[in-house]
């Protein structure tokens, strides 16, 4: 059944004002994250000292199967802020879905070969996600202040969803070494991610897990 011309107009323009409140939602909520999160961005120099670290956790391999500068930059950076005391422990929080992709263990064989002590990084295997991440580090580990640990827009994120939650948290951006097209990439999934984050804070949504207290 074909649509008449006022029909296929009305159905134009539903398109239109749908892709234009979508491209609208997505650029307030950026502008929210970073106008919120920015202000609690630092330097390794200049960040609070805070007991606990908080290092998000990602493939250690890229999708080429090649090792990522975003794992190793976190973990050069998480390192850093413990050798300068800065941090005294570290949780390392990623996701352990499968038996063959574990991030929490890889960071910490990481951070060990860069010289921090085993019993000063904590693993956390259900950091399925940022919002599981950084609330397990309240609910779960007894933290109501951290210095998160990623790349700055990552940080960003992971700071308003502490807010959110009543944390107390600053954030180290690690470096970000990628070619352009990889760091548009990388942006505009970071874009979507945090639209993402907004919908799940505005419906309560919770980590996957919690469990039984975990005292640091």
């Amino acid at each position: 059944m074909k649509f008449s011309n006022p029909r296929k107009r009305l159905v134009r323009v539903c398109i239109v004002v749908s892709v234009a409140v979508a491209v609208l939602f997505t650029v307030v909520v950026n502008m929210m994250v970073s106008y919120d999160s920015g202000r609690r961005l630092y330097g390794i120099e200049d960040v609070p000292r805070n007991r606990v670290g908080l290092l998000l956790g990602t493939n250690p391999l890229n999708r080429m199967g090649r090792p990522n500068t975003y794992f190793y930059t976190r973990i050069n950076t998480a390192a850093q802020l413990y050798h300068d005391g800065k941090i005294d422990y570290i949780i390392a929080s990623g996701d352990n879905h499968t038996r063959g992709y574990d991030e929490p263990m890889a960071m910490r064989d990481s951070l060990i070969a860069k010289g921090v002590p085993e019993k000063s990084i904590v693993l956390d295997f259900a950091g399925f996600r940022t919002l599981d991440s950084v609330v397990r580090a309240k609910e779960v580990f007894g933290c109501d202040s951290i210095t998160i640990i990623s790349q700055p827009d990552h940080c960003e994120r992971a700071l308003f969803i502490a807010r959110s939650n009543g944390i107390d948290a600053v954030a180290v951006g690690a470096p970000v070494i990628a070619g352009r097209l990889v760091r548009i990439r990388l942006t505009l999934r970071e874009w979507l991610a945090r639209d993402k984050m907004m919908f799940d804070l505005i419906v309560g949504r919770k980590p996957h897990f919690l469990g039984e207290k975990i005292e640091i």
